[in-house]
């Protein structure tokens, strides 16, 4: 079997290893090409050029790049023409990689595509599947929901699992020694602080935050930050006057264990809007979820979200256990009390005890790999003709 595999993120090199792993568990002679980070080339994948190149977002960070990328988009889909493989596999990056399939299909119209991540279509810009179903015959999807708005735009779609189900989870015992290792007493009241990973982000969710801790009454409180690399020294400088006695873990120096053992060890979270929810679900760390953004940005976005909650352990679970402060909303005054309900026992806690159980049961955890379920996927197509 020939598959040609396109990622552009760091995520999609992740999402693409444990599919071309699977694959290897089911077809016993696989040949790869494509474009693809570390962990994919790990598998035996040769990549066209680095994946990097395709790592950038925004239009300040686009536009120097525009014509290097139009070369690329070329290249990748002359290489599919003159690979002629089974199937292309897109993983994510729709902007990189349907601009590709949208030369490389019209060349080959029998060309198997699969695009693996499902636009979030259910939340905004419905059009979006349509589009892509021009060029996609078939989605794998991480959420369980997903499939029928695929389908409704003619595409076929496997629910395939989410790799949050598939990450280690700290134990107890790990918990328990990050509080020691860090000074922080057994039963210490612990909150986990997550103002985003872009520095838009942290600049203006920070202070927010930062009130919003002012506000709580919890004796003996400890905050930790964790940080991306890129964003420590700007949260170390903004949580200098934090109460708390706050804890920056800056990844460039914590082991991602430390982390996972964190997010363990904490009695709840205040994080920004995001995939962080599930991390936070996966390790069972009630959460309030808040967010703002520039006031062009979230009039344009309040105008075309479909739904009523961003935040996708509510979505998952059907239910809406976590507490979010959107836009105008996103206010210590409103914050507080949300995650003030959170550091101690009682119904609110508990119903997002249940909710955070439910979300990671329907993502597929306990079942059989994301990576095995998406190679299933892929393998009925192509047996499909």
């Amino acid at each position: 079997m020939k598959l040609f595999l396109i990622a552009g993120e760091p995520s999609g090199d992740a999402l693409g290893a444990a599919l071309i792993g699977g694959l290897r568990q089911l077809v016993p002679d696989l040949t790869l090409a494509g474009v693809g980070g570390p962990l994919m080339q790990a598998q035996g994948l040769q990549s066209l050029f680095p994946m990097e190149e395709l790592s950038v977002m925004g239009l300040a960070e686009v536009l120097p790049k525009y014509f290097p990328l139009k070369r690329r988009i070329r290249e990748t889909a002359q290489a599919i023409a003159d690979h002629a493989p089974d199937a292309v596999i897109t993983i994510d990056s729709p902007d990189f990689c349907l601009r590709v399939l949208a030369i490389a299909k019209p060349l080959n119209p029998a060309l198997k595509t699969i695009h693996y991540v499902a636009p979030s279509v259910w939340a905004w810009r419905p059009k979006r599947a349509t589009k892509m179903a021009r060029w996609v015959d078939h989605v794998l999807a991480l959420l369980p929901f997903e499939p029928p708005y695929m389908q409704a735009a003619g595409m076929s779609c496997d629910f395939t699992g989410h790799p949050v189900t598939t990450e280690p989870v700290a134990t107890t015992a790990e918990a328990a020694e990050f509080r020691t290792t860090h000074g922080i007493a057994a039963d210490a009241p612990l909150l986990l602080v997550l103002p985003g990973s872009r520095k838009g982000e942290v600049e203006r969710l920070g202070p927010l935050f930062g009130a919003t801790l002012e506000q709580l009454h919890q004796p003996g409180l400890r905050v930790v930050i964790p940080s991306v690399a890129a964003r420590a020294d700007q949260v170390r400088a903004l949580v200098a006057d934090w109460p708390g006695d706050p804890l920056v873990l800056d990844a460039a120096s914590t082991p991602l264990a430390t982390k996972r053992a964190a997010f363990r060890a904490a009695d709840a979270a205040l994080a920004a809007s995001g995939t962080v929810s599930l991390e936070l679900a996966a390790a069972g760390t009630p959460m309030v979820i808040a967010y703002r953004m520039n006031a062009l940005s979230q009039a344009i976005i309040t105008r075309m979200l479909r739904i009523d909650t961003v935040t996708l352990v509510n979505l998952v679970s059907d239910t809406r256990a976590v507490p979010e402060f959107i836009g105008p909303r996103c206010d210590p005054a409103r914050i507080a009390p949300a995650v003030q309900a959170l550091l101690n026992p009682g119904p609110a806690r508990d119903a997002q005890v249940a909710a955070m159980e439910l979300t990671m049961t329907r993502l597929g955890r306990g079942g059989e790999s994301p990576g095995l379920r998406a190679a299933r996927s892929v393998l009925s197509i192509l047996d499909a003709g």
